[in-house]
């Protein structure tokens, strides 16, 4: 059995009533067929852990068509994945996300920092 480092980090991860889905439990053991026929395992891995969003759509498409992305997802779920696509689905923080924030402070909306300064002239014109 193939144990993943995250597993590692939680002491019981498999046993009792909250136990988590193993990788091993979704795609089967590496000696298998069913493993070297999944798109994550003939794919390069780093798209399913990219923070560009052709790539993230791109690894969105190769699961789609997977014969286990549904119990990869609930694998990830009660794993609570930190990252990556899981069952054609993007998480962050153990929890789906629709779309990563790209890297840099977001943009401001104009309609609002047009209408403060509108607000701030008028105040002043009327001092």
């Amino acid at each position: 059995m193939s144990v993943l480092f995250s597993e590692l980090l939680i002491p019981g991860w498999a046993e009792g009533e909250g136990a988590m889905i193993g990788l091993d439990a979704v795609t089967g053991t590496y000696g298998s067929d069913q493993a070297f026929s999944l798109p994550c395992h003939t794919s390069n891995p780093e798209i399913f852990f990219s923070d560009k969003s052709d790539e993230i759509a791109y690894a969105k498409s190769l699961c789609s068509a997977c014969p286990v992305k549904k119990e990869c997802l609930q694998g990830a779920l009660s794993r609570k994945e930190p990252c990556g696509i899981w069952g054609g689905e993007l998480f962050e923080d153990g929890v789906v996300i629709a779309a990563k924030r790209l890297p840099g402070r977001p943009r401001l909306n104009q309609e609002v920092v047009t209408s403060e300064l509108i607000d701030e002239k008028v105040l002043v014109a009327t001092a």
